[in-house]
């Protein structure tokens, strides 16, 4: 007997959260939190989960403020590819997706609130600080992903922050050793951004938005994918040298790194990126919850 489907407008929504970004916000707190089991945990768990209730909403909050800022800019056009725009494509109202938006990050800063009355107050600054650059990404009189910026903000934000800050809500301190497998998850999550961008250099030069990957080029943007998935995994590997902890475990997606590096080398472009950038989630959440595991183990 087969299950009855999703309605169309449930499908609809949740193509324009965009799913294949969901590591970015799932890794970050499973590689924090792995930290944190290694050096011991005397807190509730259910810290933890808010903070993954945080990330994956900040994360939704972001795709839908970037789908309504581009959609009404007319970023959006006709000659991009790749995952729904709700707004450029004339699927959903504009103040449908801002309303979409407005409520993930409402949702986002209510657990984060929580967090922090817990926690200390040091982390309402951080959370402020999420969802301000969670907007302006695209929102905004100047939004700074169209300066360039936008692999600035992922890999601080999506790195940095939310692995460290997993780990802090958890031992209420700065940990080493999250702080430095964090430089992984946030390469892993910038080369998300970065070949969802290379994918779109063609329509976001015809309509003025200057990414990254605008700024550098074809070819230049490729090489950047390219060493952004090899120093995520020398990184790994050398956290493991020097601290003992198991964060090389993360070598498990290399079968995934290489394929995803022969595609971006050999020249895909277009539609034929959009399977790379599915392969480059899946380093991310493959390589992340191994590593994940062997910080775990190796505490």
């Amino acid at each position: 007997m087969t299950q009855p489907s999703a309605p169309a407008g449930v499908r609809l929504w949740v193509a324009g959260a965009r799913p294949r970004t969901l590591p970015a916000a799932i890794v970050p707190v499973a590689v924090g939190a792995g930290a944190a089991v290694g050096q011991g945990v005397d807190t509730a768990w259910w810290r933890a989960v808010a903070a993954l209730i945080v990330a994956l909403t900040l994360q939704v909050g972001v795709n839908y403020a970037n789908d309504y800022s581009d959609g009404i800019r007319g970023t959006d056009g006709a000659r991009r590819v790749g995952p729904v725009r709700l707004v450029g494509s004339g699927l959903a109202a504009p103040s449908s997706v801002k309303r979409a938006a407005t409520l993930a990050f409402l949702l986002a800063g209510a657990v984060g609130a929580m967090l922090a009355l817990v926690v200390g107050p040091e982390l309402f600054v951080v959370g402020a600080a999420s969802l301000l650059a969670g907007w302006t990404y695209t929102g905004g009189p100047r939004p700074y992903g169209y300066l360039g910026l936008g692999e600035v903000f992922v890999f601080i934000f999506f790195g940095l922050v939310a692995t460290v800050g997993t780990t802090y809500v958890l031992l209420e301190q700065v940990d080493a050793v999250s702080l430095a497998c964090s430089v992984t998850v946030g390469l892993w999550a910038t080369a998300l951004l970065v070949v969802n961008n290379l994918r779109d250099i063609p329509g976001d030069t015809e309509v003025g938005k200057n990414t990254l990957a605008v700024r550098l080029g074809d070819k230049r943007t490729r090489i950047v994918y390219v060493v952004m998935q090899e120093a995520a995994l020398l990184v790994a590997i050398m956290v493991t040298i020097l601290s003992g902890r198991a964060a090389a475990a993360s070598v498990l997606s290399l079968p995934l790194v290489v394929s995803a590096i022969r595609s971006v080398a050999k020249g895909a472009s277009g539609a034929d990126l959009i399977p790379v950038l599915g392969i480059t989630g899946r380093v991310q959440l493959i390589g992340g919850l191994a590593m994940a595991a062997g910080l775990a183990l190796t505490g």
